[in-house]
């Protein structure tokens, strides 16, 4: 199924945040162009601008994004999202959260506040397939 993969990855940015540290961030360790996303400007509760980077990553390039990613996790959090895949499974899509600090420190973390958020998406026709599918994706960077 790895040849049917879809990601997307959304990143909400304050306006203390500086945007060019994270897009050096995305191409630094995971070959991620500004260009690869696009950019929707808001108004958080007391009007201070937030800005929300959405990409989406199909075909040849999502499994290149799935590589480098995979490849710069430890084994253990490989095995981790393994461990977890039915909880983080909905309709075909896998939800993970990574440390948006973290990246521009340049490495990846899991996290759950102030976080980029990636769904990976496969077709699963049968739900009893979902891990065993999952499974075979996350274990394509070794």
């Amino acid at each position: 199924m790895i040849d049917k993969i879809e990601v997307t990855i959304d990143v909400i940015i304050h306006a203390t945040e500086d945007i060019s540290r994270i897009f050096q961030s995305f191409e630094e360790l995971l070959d991620l162009k500004e260009e690869n996303f696009t950019i929707h400007e808001t108004k958080g509760h007391f009007d201070n601008p937030i800005m929300i980077l959405n990409a989406k990553i199909v075909k040849k390039a999502a499994q290149n994004f799935m590589k480098k990613l995979l490849k710069l996790l430890s084994i253990e959090q490989i095995n981790e999202l393994i461990e977890e895949i039915e909880e983080r499974t909905i309709d075909s899509r896998f939800h993970m959260r990574l440390d948006k600090q973290e990246l521009i420190k340049g490495s990846l973390t899991f996290g759950e506040k102030e976080t980029i958020k990636i769904k990976i998406y496969t077709p699963i026709y049968n739900k009893k397939n979902t891990v065993e599918t999952f499974t075979e994706i996350f274990q394509i960077a070794n």
